[in-house]
């Protein structure tokens, strides 16, 4: 079995859980997790330099770098953002709507967890903890699918984060990280349809347009992130 079969197996196991988890339970997690990331800021921040070393070396674009830098400050930004994701509402049971029909038989719509979410996304290691965070609160098992450039960082990020689930009762294996770079494991996660449910590109063109072309598993296909730059005439 290669990776992401393994980490396939193991999201599915903790999907099951997960789905039954209260909401108790996944805030008592997602706490844990805020408390966890900001006390163990400068080991953080010291895979994060590790990152950052590599970068200078493999001649990392110089706009790549601020992505990937990590400092207290913005430790404590994901930090503050895992706590507003407890303060939202818990989807899982929500009643979007409902009918009952002629026979009296009431039918209703209602939200429940999408089971194992596979994300792949570029070098950006805030949004390590943006999706895993995300996902835990909504039930669902995730695999991450990192950059190279961020791989230190991401895989402190997710030690942490697991740690900090198996403290509240949740299973290790809610988040996982894809540790092979090499570009055949996005591949793999592409085509793993028995295991992956759904899959999330996050990143430029080029990766979304590889994932949504390339893809067997069912893909959420986000927007790509763009900035466009007005100058007036007289600055």
């Amino acid at each position: 079995m290669n990776e992401i079969q393994i980490k396939g197996e193991h999201a599915r196991q903790a999907a099951t859980i997960l789905a039954i988890a209260t909401t108790s339970q996944k805030n008592n997690a997602l706490a844990n997790i805020a408390t966890a990331l900001r006390n163990q800021r400068k080991d953080i921040i010291e895979a994060n330099k590790l990152d950052m070393e590599n970068g200078h070396r493999d001649g990392l674009k110089e706009s790549l770098f601020d992505r990937l830098l990590l400092t207290e400050e913005r430790i404590e930004g994901i930090a503050a953002a895992v706590e507003q994701i407890i303060a939202l509402p818990d989807p899982v049971g929500t009643c979007i709507s409902g009918q009952i029909r002629p026979n009296g038989l009431q039918v209703n719509k209602v939200r429940v967890p999408l089971g194992v979410v596979g994300i792949i996304y570029e070098a950006r290691p805030n949004v390590t903890v943006d999706a895993a965070t995300l996902c835990l609160k909504a039930g669902n098992a995730v695999i991450l699918r990192g950059g190279k450039s961020a791989f230190h960082s991401n895989m402190k990020l997710v030690e942490i984060m697991a740690a900090a689930v198996v403290e509240s009762g949740l299973p290790e294996n809610s988040i996982q990280l894809v540790e092979s770079t090499d570009r055949t494991q996005a591949a793999e996660m592409m085509k793993a349809n028995a295991l992956i449910d759904v899959l999330i590109p996050r990143g430029g063109a080029g990766l979304i347009q590889s994932v949504v072309q390339n893809a067997t598993v069912p893909v959420i296909e986000t927007g790509v992130g763009n900035c466009h730059v007005f100058i007036d005439a007289s600055a």
